[in-house]
């Protein structure tokens, strides 16, 4: 049988990884820019991580739903606590499309209603109702194109035009569009719309499955406009490349049996991973780093890599040319053995490194994009 191939694949082969480096079988070292998609909150091997997940293995790995497993709570409470969201209730998938798919579908429950706002350049996964709420029609097959979705523009007079048709649940956002070019609605668009929302009786659902986890230099990216979204979705960064994801409901939101399920959400495993990254983000202040040397960075983009726009917050970053970027991403890759990103906009690289990546690691990346940049871009 052969692998249904699904992505172009990048001939390296990593087979050890720790912090932001990883090497491949014949021995070559990368710098990891990237973090497989924003995956790498902590690094690669933390020490903490992997003592968290051995420890749990030898113990139990997983048991299904149907019994008491006390460390679901602990790892509800340990979150509430670091997010600042300790009177908001968790459930745990094991994705960033399955985390938006639950919260698609508790609006709709919620609300009695069917219609979903999202905006133009989002991606919120590919399962039916968040593939459906993706703005990508290549991706969008004909079962999941009857959903009731409006792709909106970032504008608040549109939004409430929508709204008073009374048959919207939700709204779905990303604070960052990650996949769309680390592309931001202001702190004021944010704020009106979770003003419009409360207003009409819809459900403001926050994607935070790529900014969220500290990247942004907050815990979640929505924290920088004071708004408190009804449902938030995480996942990626969650757990430093365990698959987990949830959602985090607002205390309006009541649960009830049958409402949600799973069978691998917050096993034994996941928990034990979620628990040792937020247990790493506190002991390592990692959410303040990220925001410290995340402004670092951007400062030093803005000075020197001749780019139209220095986008994003925190270590999520997205450096715009007037070019398309893909000979540069393969040359940082090729020559200098540093991973980086690309966007649904081929002029913008994307920049998700681990949030405890180092300046001297950010700086080996700055001079290896400034010896590539074109000499009349510079100028």
């Amino acid at each position: 049988m052969e692998l249904f191939n699904v992505y172009p694949l990048v001939n390296i082969t990593p087979v050890k990884a720790l912090g932001a480096k990883i090497w491949d079988d014949k021995g070559q070292e990368y710098l990891d820019f990237y973090g497989g998609h924003a995956v790498i909150s902590i690094g690669h091997s933390h020490p903490h991580y992997v003592q968290r997940l051995t420890e749990q293995l030898g113990n139990i790995g997983f048991y299904s739903n149907s019994v008491q497993i006390p460390i679901q709570r602990e790892l509800a409470e340990k979150l509430g606590r670091v997010s600042g969201y300790e009177d908001y209730t968790l459930f745990l998938c094991n994705s960033g499309a399955e985390a938006n798919e639950n919260a698609l579908k508790l609006a709709s429950f919620h609300t009695g209603k069917k219609r979903v706002i999202a905006f133009k350049g989002a991606f919120h996964g590919r399962t039916s109702g968040a593939v459906a709420a993706t703005d990508n029609a290549k991706i969008v097959a004909p079962f999941n194109a009857d959903h009731h979705i409006s792709f909106l523009e970032y504008d608040l007079a549109a939004v409430e035009q929508v709204l008073q048709g009374g048959d919207v649940c939700g709204v779905i956002i990303e604070p960052i569009q990650g996949v769309g070019g680390i592309i931001m609605p202001s702190d004021e668009f944010l704020q009106g719309l979770a003003a419009l929302c409360q207003q009409y009786g819809a459900l403001l659902l926050a994607d935070e499955v790529q900014s969220g986890y500290g990247r942004s230099g907050k815990f979640f990216a929505h924290q920088h406009a004071g708004i408190r979204p009804d449902v938030i979705s995480v996942a990626k960064g969650m757990g430093n490349g365990f698959p987990i994801g949830g959602i985090l409901i607002a205390p309006e939101l009541k649960a009830s049996y049958g409402l949600l399920g799973t069978t691998f959400g917050g096993n034994h495993l996941a928990c034990a991973a979620a628990l040792a990254v937020l247990e790493v983000i506190e002991q390592e202040n990692l959410v303040q780093h990220a925001a410290e040397l995340g402004d670092y960075l951007h400062t030093e983009l803005e000075a020197h890599a001749g780019a139209e726009e220095i986008r994003g917050r925190g270590l999520m970053v997205g450096i715009k040319y007037d070019f398309p970027i893909k000979d540069l991403r393969d040359q940082l890759l090729s020559e200098h053995h540093i991973f980086v990103g690309n966007a649904s906009d081929p002029t913008v690289l994307r920049l998700l490194p681990p949030l405890n990546i180092t300046k001297a690691e950010v700086d080996r990346f700055l001079q290896a994009l400034y010896a590539l940049i074109p000499a009349e871009v510079k100028k």
